[in-house]
């Protein structure tokens, strides 16, 4: 296994997170392809691990923080990362040292950048983006955002600590409709097959639902919410990890448009 940097070769298996012989990754659109295109110019980093064969079955992307959920200054922001870990496609590969040297990889990457500091996020809870492997390797919890850990590891001593950017505002519900809204950066593939379910249940609907879409690649509708991605039905938010399938969402939207036609 080797660390190697994102070439044209793996974009492909990238931008569906290795998930080649997914069929619910087709679902995703071009979300992430479109979102590639504009961060691979604002310093955008990714590095992939490669077995003997030349597979990819680890990556990892990172970021500076000012195109993140998090506000920080001269800092990196770990984005993703991924080991595959399911039996289908190229198997399981987790657990064997790989996330470790991804993780130490973007560490010199962010370093030789000029990077006062790396920042990752974890979730509290026992399963995906543990914060407590981040831990395990150095990191220091610095917020807190209900089962989002933010963590950090400085590399020089005048170093900032990040925090979270709040919530600013909710959607709104619309009288007389059911209000679907979907937030939507395009870092990531299972964000858009929220939003591309969602989308389509809500049209499923005719006139009696609203779709409305925000793009949180825009910095300044970011900020104007606080909420980088996510999913809102009449304003309450619906979880979407891992994500709903679009008979769930479609469900929690009739239950809504029966009550409005009572």
């Amino acid at each position: 296994m080797e660390i190697v940097d994102l070439t044209e070769g793996y974009k492909k298996t990238y931008l569906v997170c290795l998930e080649d012989w997914s069929d619910e990754m087709k679902e995703a659109g071009d979300h992430k392809g479109k979102w590639y295109a504009k961060m691979k110019e604002k310093g955008l980093g990714v590095k992939l691990a490669v077995d003997d064969n030349k597979t990819a079955i680890g990556m990892i992307q990172y970021m500076p923080i000012e195109y993140s959920n998090a506000e920080g200054k001269d800092l990196y922001f770990i984005d993703c990362i991924w080991v595959h870990g399911y039996n289908e496609g190229i198997g399981n590969h987790q657990k064997k040292g790989v996330g470790i040297a991804l993780l130490q990889a973007a560490e010199e990457d962010a370093k030789s950048r000029g990077a006062k500091g790396i920042v990752a996020w974890g979730l509290s809870l026992p399963f995906w983006m543990k914060a407590s492997w981040y831990k395990k390797h150095g990191y220091i919890k610095v917020d807190k955002e209900s089962i989002a850990i933010l963590l950090w590891k400085p590399f020089t001593n005048d170093a900032i600590p990040p925090k979270w950017i709040k919530q600013q505002k909710t959607p709104q519900k619309i009288p007389g409709k059911v209000t679907v809204t979907a937030f939507i950066n395009g870092n990531c593939p299972a964000q858009a097959i929220v939003y591309e379910r969602a989308k389509r249940a809500a049209l499923d609907f005719g006139d009696n639902v609203v779709f409305q879409e925000i793009n949180t690649s825009n910095r300044e509708i970011f900020l104007e919410w606080g909420i980088f991605s996510g999913l809102f039905i009449d304003g309450n938010e619906i979880r979407t990890g891992p994500p709903p399938s679009y008979e769930d969402i479609k469900k929690k939207i009739a239950k809504k448009v029966k009550k409005l036609k009572k």
